[in-house]
């Protein structure tokens, strides 16, 4: 007997400014956990998990974890091209980082197409927003989502609050597409791939995948 290992491969791409909680949003994402000291991501850093979403179907997360400074653009833009969707993602306790999230947007948008990527707003350390230190409100961040149609949440990677959430929702988002027919697998692009089946057995659904990363042009 054979059962799918995965039902499709979605490729993610987490954008937004330095330290605003990427690496730390995907840390727990992956492996549970919180990680006190976290040093700047430098270039890109790879991630994959499987997760289930509604319909029963298993979906394999190629997740691209990217360095916000400025001197690492040119690195970072190449992995845009081959991505089905974006995570915009803000520091609560940071305007700035909010307030630059429709250039991330802009960016995202000018080096996927022709294709249309699916966003989601993520707001990072809501435990210390929690503390007093908030300098964007939730009605701010909802209303800025519904003017550009998308979905947002407030997480935590320290308590691992509305992670699980957020990666969910684009990724229930993205199979939507696929099942309207707005998303089509197309040869030479990597933002979708169909997935494959195995000999039946236990799959851990939440098992951090030990690939190496593959170049995006690959």
């Amino acid at each position: 007997m054979v059962e799918p290992f995965f039902d499709y491969q979605f490729r993610l791409i987490l954008i937004g400014d330095s330290t605003v909680g990427k690496s730390s949003l995907l840390k727990y994402f992956t492996d549970g956990k919180f990680a006190e000291v976290s040093d700047p991501t430098v270039g890109v850093d790879f991630f994959a998990r499987f997760i289930e979403i509604k319909g029963n179907k298993r979906i394999k997360l190629q997740l691209w974890d990217t360095a916000g400074q400025e001197r690492f653009r040119s690195i970072t833009k190449s992995y845009y091209r081959n991505s089905v969707g974006a995570l915009l993602v803000y520091d609560i306790c940071n305007r700035a980082s909010f307030e630059h999230i429709p250039r991330w947007m802009m960016e995202a948008r000018r080096h996927i197409e022709p294709h249309q990527p699916v966003f989601v707003l993520v707001g990072c350390k809501l435990d210390l927003a929690q503390r007093g230190r908030r300098e964007i409100s939730s009605e701010e961040a909802k209303a800025f989502a519904e003017q550009h149609g998308m979905f947002t949440t407030e997480t935590s990677a320290k308590t691992g609050l509305h992670v699980e959430e957020a990666f969910n929702a684009i990724t229930q988002e993205i199979y939507s597409r696929i099942q309207s027919g707005e998303y089509k697998l197309e040869e030479g692009w990597d933002g979708i791939k169909a997935g494959f089946v195995r000999p039946n057995s236990n799959l851990d659904l939440h098992l951090i995948e030990a690939e190496p990363a593959k170049s995006p042009c690959c």
